[in-house]
């Protein structure tokens, strides 16, 4: 077997180190707004108290993600990325949520319409700045 010229050595080198700093994303980038209680009845599960997790970290998906209905019970992986006010986003923050309504259905209005999803109040101050008046932020989500 022939060796390998030291060319080739540097370049596998080379490919394998550069590996190291090569971020591979698999979410997906969208916007969120935020919606408020009565958040009974949902188009996924009624009237039923017990579809919403204790954390009440969950949300209503918009068309992008409501899948005619398959995406109610999905879990999402949802971190703020930006907002047109600025320091709205905290950094490092990610929650997970639970999809429970259609965002065109919802009991309430969100805060903003046409959004990817929109999250439970909970949710929003969850991945916001208390002091922020945003109405709807970037996301960065992921399904679980």
């Amino acid at each position: 077997m022939p060796r390998p010229q030291p060319l080739q050595f540097i370049a596998i080198i080379l490919v394998l180190w550069l590996q190291l700093f090569i971020y591979i994303s698999y979410a997906d980038v969208g916007t969120a707004a935020w919606y408020a209680p009565p958040y009974l009845p949902t188009a996924c599960y009624g009237n039923d108290q017990t579809q919403f997790p204790t954390s009440n970290l969950f949300g209503a998906a918009g068309d992008g993600v409501w899948d005619n209905g398959a995406s109610c019970g999905r879990q999402y992986l949802v971190r703020c990325i930006s907002a047109s006010e600025p320091n709205t986003c905290l950094a490092g923050v990610t929650i997970q949520i639970k999809i429970v309504e259609y965002a065109l259905q919802s009991a309430s209005q969100p805060s903003d319409s046409g959004t990817t999803v929109v999250l439970s109040q909970a949710a929003f101050a969850a991945v916001t700045n208390s002091s922020s008046t945003a109405s709807s932020i970037n996301i960065e989500f992921q399904q679980v």
